[in-house]
């Protein structure tokens, strides 16, 4: 069977003030027409589908015409949600997913049969999908408990639950003429943080071993981590990466979709196919004369001006790079806090007096700025 596997879509997104939807349509049509190309028997969505758990109607729009092209392709489509999703609204279109005959599980429900799919490709090949949306820890505990295992122990990690959980829902991989795959959307020990990931969800004990998932296993999908990367593992574990750079730590990964061709008797055989369609995330640092005889690179820009902090060097800049979107000085030039400055003692010092500590301290000796304080401040303490 062929699978295509693609995750963190995260339609909705706004990069420093700057929409992105038609970028999204851009590369969402991208996805579409790789798929009618490949004609795979199954697409896996590894969650993340929006930026944001309140998408708005637009970015709803998007994602559900893009996962209904899929389906018209023949394919099957399984999307599950991530942890920037809102699992509950995204079970209230199960309804209409099941209409279009698409499998779509945005959060961990009561019976374990409901995250196991069963399927059977064009040419008879037969399938299973184990699909664990995005657990939290604390929904973890709630998910062992429903499938009646051993209660949970206070001291027990959020990956001894994961690992329960993904147990009973793959204790079927057993027949030997079916593919058996997993997708799940959480972070792996040991693999490559994309640069644009929630923080609080890849590290602080939700990372959790390749162990978790079982031997038996053909292929895990999996979504949140958004550079493409093998992880090793029990059976081959892949994450697919994100079609789009999310943020301006993205900018080195290769956007793309993972294709897998696999069969209940050989191993699976993976290749990357690049998603070209986004517009792309780049750095340029210098001086202000720098920045103006240089070429700058296509996509958006974030800057690092090698110039002291002065009022209205953000316009200057902007002037002379519109497509930037973060402008910053150079971090090599901004002393380190605390360093030739003494600190503010907040007991007894006017506002005026901290604030001038404060820039005194970032290296900041630009006399507009202070004036501009004073005046804003005797504005308000009016």
């Amino acid at each position: 069977m062929k699978i295509l596997h693609t995750s963190d879509w995260h339609v909705g997104k706004v990069l420093k003030g700057q929409s992105r939807v038609d970028e999204h349509k851009q590369v969402l049509a991208n996805v579409i027409e790789i798929a009618v190309a490949e004609r795979p028997d199954l697409v896996i969505v590894a969650g993340d589908l929006y930026d944001t758990a309140a998408p708005t109607p637009e970015a709803t729009r998007l994602v559900t015409r893009a996962l209904t092209a899929l389906r018209r392709t023949g394919a099957d489509v399984v999307a599950i949600g991530g942890n920037h999703d809102n699992g509950q609204a995204l079970d209230a279109l199960r309804p209409w997913a099941e209409a279009a005959g698409i499998t779509l599980r945005g959060s961990v429900l009561a019976s374990p049969a409901e995250h196991v799919v069963d399927g059977v490709t064009r040419d008879g090949e037969r399938w299973q999908l184990a699909a664990l949306p995005f657990l939290s820890q604390r929904y973890a505990v709630r998910a062992v408990e429903m499938y009646e295992l051993t209660a949970a122990e206070a001291t027990q990690t959020y990956a001894d639950h994961l690992g329960r959980v993904l147990t009973r829902l793959t204790e079927g991989f057993t027949e030997p003429d079916r593919v058996h795959l997993v997708t799940a959307h959480l972070t792996v020990v040991g693999a490559s943080t994309g640069g644009g990931e929630r923080d609080a969800h890849t590290v602080l004990g939700y990372a959790v071993p390749a162990t978790v998932f079982p031997g038996t296993a053909h292929y895990v999908a999996l979504g949140h981590l958004h550079r493409s990367q093998r992880v090793n593992g029990p059976c081959p574990v892949r994450y697919s990466g994100s079609p789009i750079a999310v943020d301006f730590g993205e900018q080195e990964n290769v956007p793309s979709v993972t294709m897998v061709e696999v069969t209940a008797r050989t191993a699976a055989q993976v290749r990357e196919v690049p998603v070209p369609a986004a517009v792309p995330l780049r750095t340029v640092r210098g001086t202000l004369a720098q920045l103006a005889e240089a070429t700058p690179p296509e996509g958006w820009l974030r800057v690092y001006v090698r110039e002291q902090p002065r009022a209205g060097l953000r316009e200057e800049v902007q002037e002379l790079l519109p497509r930037a979107l973060e402008i910053r000085i150079d971090p090599e030039l901004v002393p380190a806090p605390g360093s030739g400055a003494r600190m503010a003692q907040r007991a007894g010092r006017s506002p005026r007096e901290l604030f001038a500590d404060y820039l005194d301290s970032r290296g900041h000796d630009d006399d507009g700025v202070r004036e501009l304080f004073d005046e804003i401040f005797e504005e308000v303490d009016r």
